[in-house]
């Protein structure tokens, strides 16, 4: 990825974030120091679960239509996409390759050279590769390199970053968007986009998890030293949430989702047992029989769910050996991450500062689609744009309380 030459956009990026619980498209066009979107559509997602296609004539109806919704706003008629998806199980893979370069100067085709050789290393055939980031390099031996080129040496190497995903879904997905009439331009991971788009460039260097709460699957990204240095995730989502309460207070889905969204908490207050909630059962056409229950059950639901998932978090992250790496700082994006009091039981159960990500790169967005929610997508047009014309933050954009302190340091790398 950092080898890309810088590339002008002309035309339009397109993204599109394939999620269990909606589908979003942002349509954008780089402009000069920022990068604007110009058009956003988005629809509940039909035709998947868990992030995999489980309906391929369901899933291409709501893909056309979040795509036409935001070509019609756009006024652009898109020919390919950038997807973001956590289908297909994706993984983490750390691969170190050499090349012997035989005293001279690195040059462009070195670093493609042994850049390619690190993609080659496959942990299966079943896995289609997604990413492959180089993280740092070495010289005879000198590790900590981040551009070799110009220095000479006998041996180049490369410790590559791969991220893969089941060969099977990934086909799944690009079948789908093709009955869509578009192509396929990139995949990206879903953490990995929310990270691109929420994260300031002190979290990325210093150490940072991201975890994005989709609605069916649960992803986590690491950044360290400017670089993913590693991705998971785990079959959990703000769906099974909704499915806890619908079944525990034999309610239908859409009244549980609503229920959630209302008046759902992970944490409890003093006030939840004198606060009533109306429920209505399933199978009841007329409410002859008032149900009411106190806020407080609903609290009691929601919680251990949402415990759970942050406690596999934890689990896969100390699994990793990147705990430490990951310093102690969480971002939480996905529309998850806007349930009440989720921040705080994120930071007593991770034992992290923990914070709340938003897209702060791009301009454009509403305060419906500027929030945590749509972090992924806007993270995948920074992503179409290439590491080497990242978007710049937002004018007036604050990521997090350290933003001032990021902004003070490039001040410093800029002007001393």
């Amino acid at each position: 990825m950092s080898l890309r030459k810088p590339r002008a956009r002309t035309g339009p990026i397109a993204a599109l974030d394939i999620g269990s619980t909606k589908i979003a498209c942002f349509v954008a066009r780089a402009e000069r120091d920022v990068t604007r979107v110009i058009g956003v559509g988005h629809q509940v997602s039909r035709g998947v679960r868990n992030g995999a296609i489980v309906d391929m004539e369901a899933a291409a109806e709501a893909i056309t239509n979040a795509v036409s919704a935001a070509e019609q706003i756009a006024g652009e008629t898109l020919k390919s996409v950038v997807v973001g998806t956590s289908c297909g199980a994706p993984a983490s893979q750390t691969v170190a390759v050499e090349l012997a370069i035989a005293g001279h100067e690195v040059s462009d085709a070195d670093l493609r050279r042994v850049t390619g050789n690190g993609r080659a290393v496959q942990s299966s055939p079943n896995r289609k590769l997604l990413h492959a980031i180089p993280v740092s390099y070495s010289i005879d031996g000198s590790r900590g390199i981040r551009d070799p080129r110009g220095m000479c040496g006998e041996r180049l190497g490369v410790n590559m970053h791969l991220v893969s995903a089941d060969a099977g879904a990934m086909r799944n997905l690009e079948a789908v968007i093709g009955r869509c009439h578009l192509d396929v331009e990139n995949f990206v991971v879903a953490p990995y986009a929310a990270g691109l788009a929420s994260l300031v460039e002190d979290e990325m260097d210093l150490g940072v998890t991201v975890v994005d709460l989709g609605g069916g699957v649960t992803s986590m990204a690491v950044f360290f030293d400017g670089h993913s240095i590693w991705n998971d995730a785990i079959p959990v989502g703000g769906g099974h949430v909704t499915s806890d309460i619908a079944r525990g207070l034999s309610t239908p889905v859409v009244y549980a989702e609503r229920m959630k969204t209302l008046f759902g908490s992970c944490m409890a207050a003093g006030s939840d047992e004198r606060e009533v909630i109306d429920v209505p059962l399933v199978g009841e056409e007329e409410h002859d029989h008032a149900n009411h229950i106190p806020k407080s059950i609903l609290t009691g639901i929601i919680r251990p769910r949402m415990e759970e998932t942050f406690e596999l978090v934890r689990s896969r992250l100390e699994a990793s050996g990147h705990h430490r790496t990951a310093g102690r700082r969480v971002v939480l994006t996905g529309g998850g991450s806007q349930l009440n009091g989720v921040r705080e039981l994120a930071a007593t159960v991770l034992d992290k500062q923990v914070r709340l990500g938003r897209p702060i790169r791009i301009q454009g967005l509403s305060d419906q689609t500027g929030g945590p929610a749509f972090a992924a997508c806007a993270g995948l047009v920074a992503h179409a744009l290439g590491p080497q014309e990242a978007p710049r933050l937002a004018p007036g954009a604050q990521g997090s309380a350290v933003g001032i302190f990021n902004r003070f340091g490039v001040w410093l790398r800029e002007n001393l």
